[in-house]
């Protein structure tokens, strides 16, 4: 089987990164949504990252960046 042509190749990976990142952006939003959730059933943001051992700042960050408009 032939090989496509490279500028054919080239065009077919750019629209896969394309796709991969829009999936990656809709994953964010999807977790800071759900770390939302947990750090309003466990009380805080503090609470929630030691149970996942994260740094309370970067779970902060991901609900702030990812569920505020």
């Amino acid at each position: 089987m032939e090989t496509p042509p490279w500028r054919d190749r080239i065009r077919v990976e750019d629209e896969l990164l394309e796709q991969l990142d829009s999936q990656a952006e809709q994953a964010r939003k999807r977790r800071a949504e759900a770390l939302k959730e947990g750090a309003e059933e466990l009380g805080s943001v503090y609470a929630l990252a030691k149970q996942l051992e994260l740094s309370w700042t970067a779970v902060a960050k991901a609900i702030k960046k990812y569920t505020t408009e």
